[in-house]
């Protein structure tokens, strides 16, 4: 599915909560017409659902929505503010342009999945979303350039943010208390500052505070979900354990992505070298990710664990391998990076289906085929230097919800979860 498909398909099937339920990133959405409460699939408001028809509710689809969304927010955020200092605050110079046009994508893209249940919120939460990542901007650029008044006005102007945006989630879902949502705000502004801080000082350590900001996502999201969903009666539940499974799948399959990419990025970036401290911090966070995937399997599924991140570990390394290749002009190393990620997502089907026998070894496979492709485009473009590469990798993050309802809902069907 494509990144358009895959914001349709949330924001139909989670916030507009006019259709009947979604399927995988391989199936259609229904028709925008249809009540969920009229579904065979979606249930109805407080009905008890169990197994994959609990992680396709629409309250289920609302939150796992809300965190891909809210997670590729902080990533996309990261990396336009790296790329700020990177070019030395020139916000014309043309990588930084498109890092901030990926981010902005991801705002439109959050302001239509609230106006698709609030349409007269639509354009309130875009304007007053875009302003807080302008303070963010002002903020890093105040940091980099040692102006300690603009620092000082943007941390102000963010504090007073918090308050701003509460209000006006409040007056949009009354569930949700004004000084709640602001108050949950505080760890997502100060994550962020010490990430933007590593990153002015050009410290390693940026990566790991980069990924404890994107981990507050996750809670927001469900918050935010809760309300909605209370707010609109949709069917299903937004807590239940099927929930959990598939948001969190979802934040951790779209950091993975991310963390992919930034990791690739960095290794070019240091010519290949892979014992630059920036590159081994850039890696470590990506196997950090990895590790909390496998540990997420090996809950359900203790002997699962260390099979899963053994084969998880290797497809990264021929990631790597790939764009090494690419970046040395070594054509035999590329072709061989290819030939052994089409080799491993065979391997890797049979592995979760040997798990997990309700999700066929061959759907598993072919799932990951837009996965490796788009991030192949990503990593050409890292190399060639070209700004396409921020949509290019938002693109391949935007496989990521699919593959986690995917997964998601052969694991709750396999543990009858609900």
């Amino acid at each position: 599915m494509n990144r358009t498909s895959l914001r349709l398909a949330a924001v139909v099937c989670g916030l507009a909560i006019t259709t009947a339920a979604c399927g995988s990133t391989s199936s259609k959405t229904n028709n925008a017409g249809s009540n969920p409460a009229a579904s065979s699939t979606a249930g109805t408001a407080g009905t008890e659902l169990v197994g994959a028809e609990a992680t396709k509710s629409p309250a289920a689809e609302l939150r796992a929505g809300l965190t891909y969304l809210l997670t590729e927010h902080v990533y996309l955020a990261g990396i336009a503010t790296g790329t700020a200092i990177a070019k030395k605050g020139n916000v014309k110079d043309p990588a930084f342009v498109a890092a901030a046009a990926a981010l902005d994508t991801n705002s439109v893209n959050l302001s239509k999945a609230i106006g698709s249940a609030y349409p007269a919120a639509e354009q309130p939460f875009l304007n007053s979303w875009r302003q807080h990542i302008g303070f963010f901007v002002n903020y890093t650029l105040g940091k980099a350039t040692k102006n300690a008044a603009m620092t000082a006005k943007a941390i102000k102007d963010l504090d007073g943010y918090r308050t701003s945006f509460g209000e006006l989630i409040h007056s949009v879902v009354p569930e949700l208390p004004a000084m709640a949502v602001a108050d949950e705000l505080k760890p997502h502004v100060a994550s962020l500052f010490a990430a933007i801080d590593a990153q002015v000082a050009g410290s390693p350590t940026q990566y790991a505070l980069l990924e404890t900001a994107a981990g507050h996502m996750p809670g927001t999201a469900k918050i935010l979900a809760g309300g909605i969903a209370a707010n609109k009666k949709l069917a299903g539940k937004t807590d239940d354990n099927a929930a959990e499974l598939r948001a969190g799948l979802t934040y951790l399959l779209t950091e993975h992505v991310y963390y992919a990419g930034i990791a690739i990025n960095q290794a070019v970036a240091d010519g290949g070298d892979l014992k630059k401290p920036k590159t081994v911090a850039a890696v470590a966070a990506l196997d950090a990710n990895s590790v909390a995937l496998s540990k997420a399997v090996g809950s359900a599924y203790p002997a699962a664990e260390m099979p899963f991140l053994n084969s998880w570990r290797q497809h990264i390394g021929f990631f790597v391998n790939y764009a090494l290749g690419k970046a040395t002009k070594n054509a035999a190393m590329t072709a061989k990076a290819i030939k052994d990620l089409d080799g491993y997502r065979t391997s890797f089907g049979e592995l979760i289906h040997s798990v997990v026998p309700e999700l066929p070894a061959m759907a598993v496979a072919d799932e990951l085929k837009p996965h490796v492709a788009s991030l192949f485009a990503a990593i050409d473009d890292v190399v060639a230097g070209s700004p396409k590469t921020f949509a290019d990798l938002s693109t391949a993050a935007g496989h990521m919800p699919g593959t986690a309802a995917i997964l998601a809902g052969g694991i709750a069907a396999n543990k009858k979860l609900n």
